[in-house]
């Protein structure tokens, strides 16, 4: 599923070739076989016929990335709200030769912005730009990691007042923490040697000192590589990132720990439904 690093090298691509580009027409195919038919999705048919009606002939003004959704705000106070989920790319040009094509924007220079989605799992919808603090997701988002007002204070606050949590899922909420997921979490438990399964208010203090400065670390250089494309993440333009070359952790099960001095395997186990690796060696259960 794209993470932050992921959505955020989108909207920045995007942003260099969308904006001030007005939708002259929208196709999709989502709602087709779909069981969402009473759903504020354009998976149900009746919201799309609803949603192409809003979004015709509308324009472009900007883009911007919330955890890990996309929203493109239009010149009539509407908002499109775009989460990729597991499989989804968003892209421009002319990517019409994609068979995982569910969704097209017919932009005024006579291209396309486009969305793939192998299984079908993003989802799209539309809010008044001045209500999107009201929307069923958007509204419950955590802070953004790296919004310059977010620290390790707030971290801190956030995650140790979890009780009980594993620090895992603590990471991967998104009402807590906007945007991490199961590649960044694994990441960043390896780099300050916490194991998974440890519990919130159990880990130290100083601690949280490190996982902010990890976070902040892995999902900036993630960005600069372009995002992670292990699995079927493709920028704006359909292209790969190169975070997966830099991975420590993440998929690496069985085989030896990357860090120095540590002769630990990596293992994989399942924390409320989401997969972990870690090194049982030098990660440390709280």
């Amino acid at each position: 599923m794209p993470e932050l690093p992921e959505v955020h090298t989108t909207v920045e691509g995007l942003k260099r070739v969308i904006i001030g580009k007005t939708i002259k027409a929208v196709w999709s195919d989502f709602y087709v076989g779909s069981t969402y038919s009473n759903g504020e999705n354009i998976k149900n048919k009746k919201y799309f016929e609803k949603f192409r009606k809003i979004v015709r002939n509308a324009k472009i003004k900007s883009l911007e990335r919330r955890g890990k959704n996309i929203l493109i705000h239009l010149n009539n106070n509407q908002t499109i709200i775009i989460h990729m989920k597991m499989t989804g790319n968003l892209m421009f040009g002319r990517h019409l030769d994609n068979k995982y094509i569910h969704l097209i924007f017919s932009l005024s220079n006579k291209k396309y912005l486009v969305l793939s989605d192998m299984r079908k799992f993003a989802s799209v919808t539309i809010s008044k730009t001045n209500e999107l603090h009201l929307h069923s997701t958007i509204g419950k988002l955590g802070p953004d990691p790296l919004d310059a007002k977010f620290d390790t204070k707030k971290l801190f606050e956030i995650v140790h007042n979890k009780k009980g949590a594993p620090i895992k899922s603590a990471l991967l909420d998104q009402t807590a923490i906007a945007g991490i997921g199961n590649i960044y979490s694994d990441e960043i438990l390896w780099q300050t040697g916490i194991h998974p399964l440890s519990k919130t208010d159990k880990i130290p203090g100083k601690k949280f000192t490190e996982i902010f400065k990890a976070m902040q670390q892995i999902l900036r250089f993630s960005i600069k590589q372009g995002g992670d494309s292990k699995s079927d993440y493709r920028n704006a333009f359909g292209e790969k990132g190169s975070f997966q070359n830099f991975h420590k952790v993440y998929g690496k099960k069985g085989q030896k720990c990357p860090k120095k001095n540590c002769s630990g395997i990596i293992e994989r186990l399942v924390v409320r439904g989401r997969s972990a690796h870690f090194c049982p060696q030098h990660q440390i259960k709280y």
